[in-house]
């Protein structure tokens, strides 16, 4: 007898929230109004992306850090942030700034700069009135450094170098008496009074920063568990090459490999992915290393999520087992695209990417990655406590994966597009395992509507047209809408029998897209592409007009009610 809780939800990008009075990118505030939103269409889990802070390229699964909250995710307002004057808001905040930054996609260069500038103005305001005194907010902050100082003490330093050193984060292309934090520190303590100074006041800057975000965080999930919804967040199996963690942290990553993904079917965004695969450039863990140091680098990252969610998912759980590795970093792609293997290997010393620990290709390859994805996995599964662990398990997954999770009791996921039977067709959803997910895209995957329209202008321009008929005939089978023609467009008809389907799976989980519970074709990213479309979509419209769109509306209701019948949900 089963007898956890069916569950269902959404899943929305923190900066693709829109609300009526953000900063151009979404932040605590939106969440906190996607979590009202949920309660009020009887949903129980709200789902995000990492909110690690991230680097240039705004991938948050590229941060700079493991720990530290992304510092756009921050609601700044004088209502939100008590350090923040209503003058100071006004005058950076200007109306015609607002209105610029709140049309369309992130405009991250000016929004970084509007809430950077802001931050700066309540920490002023902060240190003039509290830093040094006895105040209430001066003890709260003294207090989260003391706690947090095993590592927001190296993030900060890593932060005030990013300053001296043109805002970049690539440690290993700074000033070799920066490159490590002994050789920084040593090198503070050389500096003029003024200089150290002013890097001091930068470190506990950011330190500041953190102190303000953590908080927030905080506060929406307390906020989520009094409407008795679940918050869910995304910790990434690595972590950015240039990252305060790497810098600070040298002898747990090996430096010598970059963890991506093979080639596949599914992602062919280039000609590097399609012919060598998916180059994320993350360092490989040394797990001898953290083995005898009691995974304490783990430990910390696991706890410190705690904090702000309930449950999460771990992106690319694969890795845990083994995971493909490639000799070179993505900035070299390009030079060895044109190379053979042969060409290739010659210039990295015979090395080939591919997969480590080891290769599936002996049994003895494979016992020994089960046991270390096992071993890892355990660990993570005990240090969580009462947080909820989902693994991402999609790819090229080997056969001793999801028996793994099933011995663990984890759940998998479970895309019905991914999910086959010998012949082709969907599985049928009430035939999977309760201890799963169900989720018909991710934010790495073309939502429904896209990838149905995707499949006709295939079609249309004559690629694979046999294929893709199969495939659309497929989907409407597994719709139950078999005695029909494949429609050209996405239609309310075929979206509504797709929903139904998936309220049927046996999955405890079931979380979509907001883009999906909609039937919209936008995009959150495209995996292996470098894009400024990647991570900048925002929805049309703010939390407050969904409810306001009959359309949007409708689209709401149905979906509600299609899981609350099927026992998800709040009753």
């Amino acid at each position: 007898m089963n007898l956890e809780p069916l569950l269902a939800g959404v899943l929305e990008p923190v900066f693709a929230i829109r609300a009526e009075h953000d900063l151009g990118v979404g932040d605590t505030e939106g969440v906190r109004q996607m979590i009202d939103w949920c309660a009020r269409h009887h949903l129980n889990i709200f789902q995000t992306l990492p909110i690690n802070e991230t680097a240039d390229d705004h991938s948050p699964y590229n941060a700079i850090s493991s720990l530290a909250i992304e510092p756009g995710t921050i609601a700044l307002s004088p209502r939100h942030l008590p350090d923040l004057t209503p003058a100071a808001f006004e005058d950076l905040a200007r109306p015609s700034l607002l209105a610029e930054l709140r049309q369309g996609r992130v405009n991250y260069a000016k929004t970084k700069v509007l809430k950077r500038a802001l931050l700066e103005a309540s920490f002023d305001v902060f240190c003039q009135q509290h830093w040094g005194k006895e105040t209430t907010r001066a003890v709260e902050f003294r207090r989260f450094l003391e706690a947090n100082a095993f590592w927001l003490a190296d993030y900060a330093l890593f932060r005030s170098l990013m300053e001296e050193n043109g805002r970049h984060p690539v440690w290993e292309r700074w000033p070799l008496e920066h490159r490590s934090p002994q050789q920084a520190r040593s090198w503070l303590s050389g500096l003029t009074e003024k200089h150290r100074e002013a890097l001091e006041r930068l470190q506990l800057l950011f330190s500041y920063i953190q102190w303000i975000a953590f908080g927030q965080w905080e506060t929406v999930k307390k906020y989520a568990e009094e409407r008795q919804i679940r918050l869910m967040g995304d910790i990434p199996f690595g972590i950015g090459r240039c990252s305060a963690d790497v810098w600070a942290n040298r002898d747990i990553f090996d430096l010598d490999w970059s963890g991506g993904a093979p080639p596949e079917k599914v992602f062919k965004v280039d000609a590097f992915t399609e012919k060598w695969g998916q180059n994320w450039g993350i360092p490989n863990y040394r797990w001898d290393v953290l083995r005898r140091r009691g995974f304490d680098w783990w430990r910390i990252r696991l706890d410190q999520f705690r904090r702000s969610f309930h449950l999460y998912r771990i992106d690319h759980a694969l890795g845990f087992f083994r995971i493909y590795s490639f000799p070179w970093t993505p900035d070299r792609n390009a030079e060895f695209l044109p190379l053979t293997e042969p060409e290739a290997a010659a210039k990295t010393g015979g090395r080939l990417p591919g997969f480590r620990q080891f290769a599936d290709d002996t049994p003895e390859h494979k016992s020994a990655n089960q046991r270390q994805g096992e071993e890892l996995l355990r660990f993570v599964l005990e240090t969580s406590g009462g947080t909820g662990v989902i693994a991402e398990d999609l790819g090229l997954v080997p056969d001793y994966v999801p028996v793994t999770l099933q011995k663990l009791g984890i759940p998998g996921f479970r895309i019905p597009s991914f999910c086959r039977e010998h012949d082709g067709s969907y599985s049928e959803p009430a035939k999977y395992p309760r201890s799963s997910l169900t989720q018909p895209a991710t934010h790495d995957h073309p939502p429904l509507a896209a990838a149905w329209d995707e499949y006709w202008r295939n079609i249309e321009a004559g690629h694979n047209v046999e294929e893709h008929k199969r495939e659309l005939r497929r989907i409407m089978r597994f719709s139950r809408l078999a005695a029909e023609e494949p429609p050209r467009d996405f239609t309310a008809n075929l979206h509504e029998a797709y929903l139904r389907r998936l309220a049927q799976s046996n999955s405890q989980f079931l979380v979509l897209m907001i883009t999906d519970v909609f039937g919209q074709t936008a995009r959150f990213n495209t995996p292996g592409a470098v894009s400024d479309e990647n991570w900048s979509t925002r929805m049309a419209q703010t939390v407050a007009e969904l409810d306001q769109d009959p359309i949007l509306l409708a689209k709401t209701n149905l979906f509600s009610t299609l899981m609350q019948k099927a026992g998800r949900g709040l009753s």
